[in-house]
């Protein structure tokens, strides 16, 4: 008899704990695995790229920003699902900016640009860091991301006000 009743007890048990826990594992948030988005492309021709961004950005109105980085950074792939993930960057970014991610990594060093648009700031700044162009080419800014993190993600007011900072002039 009391081994029915600890079996009886055991099934009980069973039938309460797993739909208590598929009901929790529905309620969390899946957080996305940054590693999996890869937005950097070391065969790209950067260059090429930049230039077709400058003639897109003139005939749209707006600035450029160039992310610099590789998918080896996790504050690069970070940022990046941020800017994705929240939605008054993402606004923010698609209504004035064409965006870049300018590839850093052992297979493409992207030397030649980065000499020409930001001279020494991967060494001085680390990854990822901020080019910010006008729809001509013309650098406006150079900066590093690490005053816009928060915990292990960014601040959403402090990468606005960024982003706000080097709007595209309204003529």
């Amino acid at each position: 008899m009391r081994k029915k009743l600890i079996g009886l007890l055991g099934i009980c048990l069973f039938a309460v704990v797993i739909p208590t826990v598929a009901i929790n594992a529905q309620e969390k948030p899946v957080e996305k695995d940054v590693a999996q988005e890869k937005p950097y492309d070391p065969k790209a021709d950067a260059q090429k790229d930049i230039d077709g961004l400058i003639a897109k950005a003139k005939k749209e109105k707006k600035n450029i920003v160039i992310q610099a980085g590789g998918n080896w950074c996790v504050w690069c792939l970070r940022f990046n699902d941020y800017i994705h993930q929240t939605k008054s960057v993402a606004d923010l970014i698609k209504n004035n900016y064409v965006y870049y991610h300018l590839n850093y990594s052992p297979e493409n060093k992207n030397e030649a640009v980065f000499n020409k648009y930001a001279p020494g700031k991967g060494k001085e700044f680390g990854y990822p860091f901020f080019i910010v162009m006008d729809a001509t080419g013309k650098v406006l800014t150079v900066r590093e991301s690490g005053n816009l993190e928060n915990g292990a993600s960014y601040d959403e007011s402090k990468v606005l006000a960024f982003f706000k900072e080097w709007l595209p002039k309204k003529k």
